[in-house]
């Protein structure tokens, strides 16, 4: 069993994975079922490579699966828990929404230029 501090560690990247734009746009168009790279594309308006590189995030960490079937690779999300954690998060927002685009502690900060 892994001890509390390891646990706490697991939640951290967990949500630092989703706290990700891109992967988190991924992950909210496969709630619709599932898709090809090509249709998260299109849903997300990310460039090619960059869907590939987030999705293959999301199949190592286990949050999505995928299935070769001819040339296409489709992807869907790998458990209806992790659905229900979008749709908690939801719920949340639906108390705190306000709140939280007041807040200033979590600004993405400027990167390098």
């Amino acid at each position: 069993m892994p001890s509390t501090r390891d646990q706490l560690q697991l939640k951290s990247k967990l949500f630092r994975g989703l706290s990700d734009p891109s992967r988190l746009s991924i992950v909210e168009a496969l709630r619709e079922g599932t898709m090809t790279v090509s249709q998260v594309v299109a849903k997300t308006g990310l460039s090619q490579p960059n869907a590939s590189m987030h999705l293959d995030c999301l199949w190592c960490c286990g949050l999505v699966d995928r299935e070769v079937r001819g040339r296409f690779t489709y992807y869907w999300i790998a458990s209806k828990r992790f659905v229900r954690i979008l749709e908690v998060a939801e719920q949340v927002l639906d108390q705190v929404a306000e709140r939280i685009e007041q807040c200033r502690r979590y600004e993405e900060k400027p990167g390098p230029r």
